[in-house]
């Protein structure tokens, strides 16, 4: 059974930062790509960033780079996201995900596996 579990979500200040993590298990995610979505309240869920075990490349929401990086521990298989700087409007529900070879990385359509989510909420 497969599992994405993040975690990491919490209350910060503005201008603070937090570590998401995913925890993933039950296949094997090397030929898969892995991102963060959110979603806040009354919008739509929104790409935030992702990248592939194997490329490499990392891909971020325009309006998130400089604040917000992707990471992974192959070992562990696991997917983090730092966010630093955090604003109000950061405030979300973070969703991990997992997509097969193909689709595109910023598309939510794309992703197979999906975790439950987990609350970030940034006080200003």
């Amino acid at each position: 059974q497969v599992q994405l579990v993040e975690s990491g979500g919490g209350l910060v200040q503005a201008g603070g930062s937090l570590r998401l993590s995913c925890a993933a298990s039950g296949r094997t995610f090397s030929d898969y790509a892995m991102g963060w979505f959110r979603q806040a309240p009354g919008k739509e869920r929104e790409f935030v960033a992702a990248f592939s075990w194997g490329g490499g490349r990392l891909y971020y929401a325009d309006s998130l780079k400089g604040r917000f990086t992707i990471s992974g521990d192959n070992a562990k298989n696991t997917v983090y996201l730092r966010m630093n700087s955090l604003k109000p409007e950061d405030t979300a529900v973070y969703y991990c995900a997992a997509r097969p070879p193909g689709g595109h990385y910023s598309s939510a359509l794309s992703y197979q596996y999906w975790g439950q989510g987990t609350q970030v909420t940034v006080s200003s």
